[in-house]
């Protein structure tokens, strides 16, 4: 028996279509936004998304020195075009795929001949788009990764607060977000100790932000790296979108993907990140070399909470065939206990 989409999918979907055809008579023109994806020698994951924009943009788009001015609100001025046909295209192989409902490309594809390193492959709207996404393709040697969560890890962005979270990503403008001390730092010492490896970003955050958190990372000096966020609103199943199954989704994505890596798990002890780097190092030891955990500090914990919480003492725990874990409340920290875990390994 074949199954429906949850109701409020179906309408989210009706009413999107809807919008769309009424967007397009006033002039929106179809866009394609291109994200950073991954890949290896045998195939590539390509990630975008396909969209409606006003062909003057609203006139948002100034002078590019003006970017780290925008206001939050300006990264979620765009429509979804439902269900869109694009064309993948790697030098001289044309692949055609179809987006899903909300219009996100989320595909896998053979590898045609792309050597280790970063490269670029279009994508083709039926519309007329066109745009470029960048792909880092990882060395089958390759053994060593960074997985990487963004708020409250790099980004300071007092999360799950609802309000002070709809302050930061509505109305606060992009220069005045923080970054967490260090962990610059400890993505590039890392990176640069292991040539080639990768590092992904995993956030329960909505890919509407994406501009702004590339933006902020190359500011920062963050190394680059893709980025698997969510979308909110209705699933085929529910209301709402799980962000714990997100990231537990992505990090299983990730192992199948890259089987030959073992991956340093960065995160944050404000919402589910140790407990979820522990489940997922217990399930798949193999694919996990070590857990650092940010500390957020006391006033952080209220703003997250609505109540303070003690800081954990401890500096590293582990089960026997768990990876070990750490923690501190910076990059700096962080880097120091995991240079003692690391080393003796490479």
């Amino acid at each position: 028996m074949a199954s429906r989409p949850f109701f409020a999918a179906r309408l989210e979907d009706r009413f999107s279509r809807l919008v769309g055809r009424t967007l397009e008579r006033r002039g929106w023109e179809e866009s394609i936004i291109s994200y950073t994806g991954y890949g290896t020698s045998e195939q590539l994951r390509i990630l975008a998304r396909v969209v409606l924009r006003p062909s003057d943009d609203l006139g948002i788009v100034q002078a590019a020195s003006a970017l780290i001015y925008r206001r939050g609100w300006r990264n979620f001025i765009n429509a979804s075009k439902v269900s869109p046909r694009v064309t993948v295209v790697i030098d001289d192989v044309r692949i055609p795929i179809e987006a899903d409902r909300n219009g996100y490309v989320d595909v896998r594809v053979r590898n045609p001949g792309l050597t280790p390193g970063w490269h670029n492959v279009t994508l083709e709207g039926e519309g007329g788009a066109s745009a470029v996404a960048p792909v880092q393709v990882i060395a089958d040697d390759v053994d060593f990764g960074i997985v990487s969560d963004i708020d409250d890890t790099i980004i300071s962005t007092w999360l799950p607060r609802p309000l002070i979270a709809a302050w930061n990503s509505f109305v606060l403008t992009e220069q005045a977000r923080q970054a967490v001390p260090g962990m610059a730092r400890l993505y590039q010492k890392l990176l640069a100790e292991h040539p080639g490896a990768p590092i992904i970003f995993v956030s329960t955050g909505a890919w509407n932000t994406y501009p702004m958190i590339q933006r902020f990372i190359a500011r920062h000096g963050i190394p680059n790296g893709a980025m698997l966020f969510t979308d909110w609103g209705p699933t085929n199943t529910g209301w709402f979108r799980s962000g714990q199954d997100h990231k537990r989704r992505c990090l299983h994505e990730l192992a199948r993907d890259l089987p030959g890596i073992r991956w340093v798990l960065v995160g944050d002890d404000g919402q589910h990140d140790p407990e979820l780097y522990a489940e997922f190092a217990s399930l798949r030891p193999e694919h996990v070399r070590a857990r650092a955990i940010r500390q957020l500090t006391p006033g952080e914990h209220a703003l997250a909470h609505g109540l303070p919480m003690e800081v954990p003492a401890h500096e590293a725990e582990w089960a026997p065939d768990m990876a070990p874990e750490v923690r501190a409340p910076d990059g700096d920290g962080l880097g120091d206990k995991l240079r003692e875990l690391l080393t003796p390994q490479d």
